[in-house]
């Protein structure tokens, strides 16, 4: 038994935030009732075409759920959706700001008629101060929160390369409403939980908030170097690769230096000799490491480091992450089925010893409208007459 059978989640939501949150509940057993705008769906199954002609954001947020098209601003809606969230444990929803409480779907409003139920609202900014009413896009956030001063070139910001801010918002939105699953088992009442993605990209980044607030000077952008410990990032290999290594401690400069660059006296040199110092000489450093790597390739390179015991890694694109060996061997890829046939997916990266995560298929649009209709009371000719009038 997987530990949310039993538990079902009412999600109106879009993109990507709200997806992973609900997607990571069914993964663990949840009922997932997805909502879904007629006819075109989660405007995220358009962002591409790249999976058997679908969208790879959509078949990664939205297996196991169950695919019901509503109009939310229908006559016939709030009837739909009364019956629904009265069944449910957890709703969920990342609408524009102000459109949930305009629909009749406040936390306040749902919670007087459902008292057990956890409301789950996801914005960008939260429902008070002067951002209340600004949108919020993955890129907008991670401006907004500072991440784009920290990365790319000391020349040029960069935005990281994947959604961080829609993950990181995603992931406290499906702990949170796992604590409120808890607290309920021991109270008997649900909660409403509030997650903005710019406070959690605040979380994420409060290193560099310490670090400059206290220390007076924000960390420097370094490409794929850390900004503030050296060695840690990228160093050219003589075969024209790459190779990523990091040192966290003055122990392990000392071995670096006698066993991978195989000049003990650097470990010695008042230079070198604690991290504060090699950042200040940051430059000389690298140039160091780079000619000793110059005479190595890759494969030679990482062969040293590992011997040694130094962290490091390679610089892997996609493809090669998708034929990583490690997966492989701990046999993490399973297949999904999908309305474009069946779909490779890894597991979660939890793994639990007593059940595997749920890896059922990714729905076509509105695919279980008709059977999610019926289990609500709906007759065969009154869902005829809602698809009729536009309704579903």
């Amino acid at each position: 038994m997987r530990p949310l059978e039993g538990i079902t989640v009412v999600s109106l939501e879009q993109a990507v935030a709200a997806p992973f949150a609900s997607r990571q509940l069914a993964d663990l057993g949840a009922r997932v009732i997805k909502i879904e705008r007629p006819e075109v769906g989660d405007f995220a199954r358009d962002y591409d075409r790249s999976v058997k002609g679908q969208s790879a954001y959509f078949v990664w947020l939205n297996r196991s759920k169950e695919s019901l098209t509503l109009d939310v601003k229908h006559p016939q809606a709030q009837e739909i959706l009364g019956r629904l969230i009265a069944g449910a444990d957890v709703f969920i929803q990342n609408l524009a700001p102000g459109a949930a409480k305009r629909l009749g779907l406040g936390a306040d409003a749902l919670r007087a008629r459902h008292p057990r139920l956890i409301v789950c609202d996801i914005s960008g900014y939260g429902d008070a101060g002067p951002y209340a009413h600004k949108k919020a896009y993955d890129l907008l956030v991670q401006s907004e929160a500072g991440v784009l001063s920290l990365t790319g070139t000391p020349e040029a910001p960069s935005k990281v390369g994947i959604s961080i801010t829609d993950i990181g918002t995603g992931l406290h939105a499906y702990a949170a409403i796992l604590g409120a699953l808890y607290q309920r088992e021991r109270t008997g009442q649900g909660t409403r939980i509030e997650i903005t993605m710019f406070e959690a990209m605040v979380e994420w980044m409060m290193h560099p908030l310490y670090y400059t607030h206290f220390g007076g000077k924000a960390p420097q952008r370094s490409g794929p170097d850390h900004a503030t410990i050296v060695p840690y990032g990228k160093f050219r290999t003589g075969d024209g690769a790459s190779v990523m290594l990091g040192i966290q401690n003055e122990r392990e400069w000392a071995i670096f230096c006698t066993q991978v660059l195989e000049q003990p006296a650097l470990a010695r040199d008042p230079r070198y000799d604690d991290n504060t110092k090699r950042n200040e000489r940051r430059a000389e450093v690298t140039s160091l490491i780079n000619e000793v790597f110059s005479n190595l390739t890759a494969e030679q390179a990482v062969m040293k480091l590992d011997v040694a015991g130094i962290a490091n890694g390679r610089m892997n694109t996609p493809e090669e992450v998708w034929n990583h060996p490690q997966l492989a061997a701990r046999d993490r890829w399973r297949e999904v089925g999908s309305p474009a046939g069946v779909i490779p997916a890894p597991l979660p990266p939890a793994s639990y010893s007593g059940f595997e995560a749920r890896m059922d298929p990714v729905p076509a649009i509105g695919e279980h409208t008709e059977d999610i209709l019926a289990g609500l009371g709906y007759s065969k000719d009154e869902i005829v007459e809602l698809k009729a009038g536009g309704a579903v």
